[in-house]
């Protein structure tokens, strides 16, 4: 695949790229200086949990996302759409899924919330996202053919009002082409590539900026859900960027991008990173990523004690040019956030670097 140029309100950015996860606004131990420090382009915030909170009225009383949180880069904001399926299809006394959109009252909350298509690009809007994600209805490859069918259906409807909205909001904006935020919409149906197809014909239809695969992207096994994937890729044609969604484990980013996706997100990296394990690359930054290219370093493992050396050679973040291994164990073992800082930082250096590595393979 031949790297794509991606055309965003607060710049071009180069594919692929991966997006961490700031889901409040926050990409947790790190600020924007940091982000922007390692090469981060761009991150991924969360329209469901943003509205809850601090609220979208204090998000723009604060002057949107980019000026609350110090980000000057690209934003891209998910619908809510995932969040409703973690939350009400796995515990359904907490909401339900409809025609209109989504209503569902959280936990230990005593106020019930609507979220309708309208209501979810409104709130991106108004929160100054750089790419807008229509509302989906997000479900398990496991579950059956009718289920998959309603989501479909669903996911249909509710792009159609939500590019209906979105049309109306840069109208009465007055938005320019390049200054406009861009707008995705999510390709459902499961496992099913009869139910992929009619979903994705369907969008295209209608007409968006770029696509998402939508769905959780791994079975039982937490293996990736390649031959769906790859094809929910090749039914949405070449000139259209796509979103592999939830996807951003290092193997799985780089087999996506051989099927075709742009932009990854995930939460994956950063998490890791605070729990102690962290990402090396074997080989230097000229040599192909073939064979066993990713090794795991897990801080905690007692041989690190006398360990003098940085996490990788291989790495130019700030922790592996001026900290040890020793000094990163030691942290870790004190419970020091310190070490969830360093450890963030050199794990998304790790996302940057792999994704410069894919995109200079590839060319």
């Amino acid at each position: 695949m031949t790297p794509r140029i991606l055309s965003l309100a607060q710049g071009n950015v180069p594919s692929p790229i991966y997006l961490p996860d700031a889901t409040f606004a926050v990409v947790r131990s790190v600020d924007a200086q940091d982000l922007e420090a390692i090469g981060i382009d761009a991150l991924v915030m969360n329209t469901f949990h943003l509205m809850l909170k601090p609220g979208s009225s204090t998000v723009q009383s604060l002057g949107g996302l980019h000026k609350m949180s110090g980000w000057k880069k690209s934003i891209v904001t998910d619908s809510g759409g995932f969040q409703a399926y973690s939350l009400i299809r796995q515990n359904p006394k907490f909401g339900t899924l409809h025609e209109k959109g989504i209503t569902f009252q959280p936990e230990g909350s005593s106020r019930k919330y609507q979220l309708t298509p309208e209501k979810t690009v409104q709130l991106q809007m108004g929160f100054g996202s750089d790419v807008v994600i229509c509302l989906d209805d997000c479900t398990h490859v496991d579950e059956g053919y009718a289920e998959q069918k309603i989501s479909v259906d669903r996911t249909i409807k509710w792009a159609k009002a939500c590019k209906k909205e979105f049309t109306r909001l840069v109208g009465e904006k007055k938005l320019s082409e390049s200054s406009r935020p861009r707008l995705y919409a999510v390709v459902q149906g499961g496992g099913y590539k009869d139910l992929r197809l009619c979903c994705a014909e369907a969008l295209l239809a209608i007409g968006f900026d770029g696509y998402g695969f939508g769905g959780w992207p791994l079975d039982k096994e937490n293996h990736l859900l390649s031959e769906i994937i790859a094809y929910t890729r090749e039914i949405i044609p070449t000139e259209f960027p796509m979103h592999a969604l939830g996807i951003g484990h290092p193997e799985n980013v780089l087999a996506c991008y051989d099927f075709g996706y742009d932009i990854f997100d995930s939460a994956m990296p950063t998490r890791d990173a605070r729990h102690g394990r962290l990402y090396t690359f074997t080989t230097p930054a000229s040599s192909p990523l073939t064979g066993d290219w990713l090794k795991y370093l897990y801080i905690n493992d007692e041989e690190h004690i006398h360990n003098g050396g940085p996490i990788s050679e291989y790495c130019d973040c700030p922790c592996c040019q001026h900290y040890s291994v020793g000094y990163l164990h030691h942290l870790f073992k004190m419970g020091d956030t310190l070490f969830m800082r360093l450890a963030t930082l050199h794990n998304l250096r790790f996302m940057v670097q792999l994704c410069d590595r894919i995109r200079a393979g590839a060319q």
